[in-house]
C-alpha cells in the first residue's frame, strides 16, 4: 500500500530513536515492566523498576514474594493490587511450566496471569526480536486517526495493521505509533500543526481542517 510506506517513510525521519522505552536487562525484566505499565507512563514504571529491581528480577525471586509485600513496591504504578497478584502467580507459572524461562510463544504467554495479547506482543517484539504489533492505546488511536484501520478492538486493531503494512515492518511499525501517539496525536489535544502525516491523515482532513 502506497500509503502505509509514506507513513512508515516520514515516521521514521519524525521519531528515528523510536523503541522500547522501558528498561529491562532480561526477557522476564520486560514482562514484569510491561505488566506494571498497564495504565502507568513509562516514566514511572522505570522509575519503580530501578529499585524493585536491584532486589527482585527472576521468576525465582518474584514467586517467594507475598502479595501484599509486592504491592507496598509497586504502589505508586497504580493498579497495584492486581499487578502484584499477576507478576507473583506469572512468576509461579514460570518455574512450574516453563523451567523458570518466560516463553516466546503468543499462546503459552497469554496462558500467564495478566498477560493479554498487547503484553504479549512487547515481550515477543522486543525480547525475542520478533515482528509483531502490540496495539496498546496510543497504537489503537492513532491507526483509527490517520485511516489505517476501522477496528473496535485492539485485536481488530492489530489485524488490520498486519495486512497493511509488511511482515518486516511489524515491530517498527509499532513503536513508531506509540511514539505519535505519545509526543504529538495525544488523546485529547493532538498536536496536528506539529505532525508531518498531515497530508496523510483522515483525523485531520475531516476534523481539523474543516475547522
Amino acid at each position: 500500500m502506497k500509503k502505509t510506506k509514506e507513513i512508515i517513510e516520514i515516521l521514521v525521519k519524525m521519531f528515528p530513536e523510536a523503541k522500547c522505552e522501558l528498561n529491562f536487562s532480561s526477557p522476564f525484566e520486560l514482562l514484569v515492566a510491561t505488566i506494571l505499565s498497564a495504565q502507568c507512563t513509562d516514566i514511572r514504571v522505570n522509575k519503580v523498576t530501578n529499585e524493585l529491581f536491584k532486589k527482585h528480577n527472576t521468576p525465582l525471586d518474584f514467586a517467594n514474594l507475598e502479595y501484599n509485600e509486592l504491592e507496598k513496591l509497586i504502589h505508586s504504578c497504580g493498579f497495584y493490587r492486581n499487578k502484584a497478584k499477576s507478576i507473583i502467580d506469572s512468576s509461579r507459572a514460570i518455574l512450574e511450566r516453563h523451567n523458570g524461562e518466560v516463553p516466546n510463544d503468543m499462546e503459552k504467554l497469554t496462558a500467564l496471569s495478566g498477560v493479554g495479547r498487547k503484553t504479549a506482543n512487547v515481550v515477543l517484539s522486543n525480547a525475542f526480536n520478533a515482528q509483531t504489533i502490540a496495539v496498546d492505546t496510543h497504537v489503537f488511536r492513532t491507526s483509527r486517526r490517520l485511516g489505517l484501520s476501522n477496528g473496535k478492538t485492539p485485536h481488530a486493531v492489530e489485524k488490520d495493521l498486519m495486512n497493511v503494512f509488511e511482515f518486516s515492518e511489524y515491530s517498527i511499525t509499532h513503536h513508531l505509533l506509540i511514539f505519535l501517539g505519545r509526543y504529538i496525536c495525544k488523546s485529547r489535544s493532538p498536536e496536528c500543526h506539529k505532525c508531518d502525516l498531515k497530508e496523510l491523515c483522515d483525523y485531520y482532513r475531516d476534523e481539523i481542517s474543516q475547522n
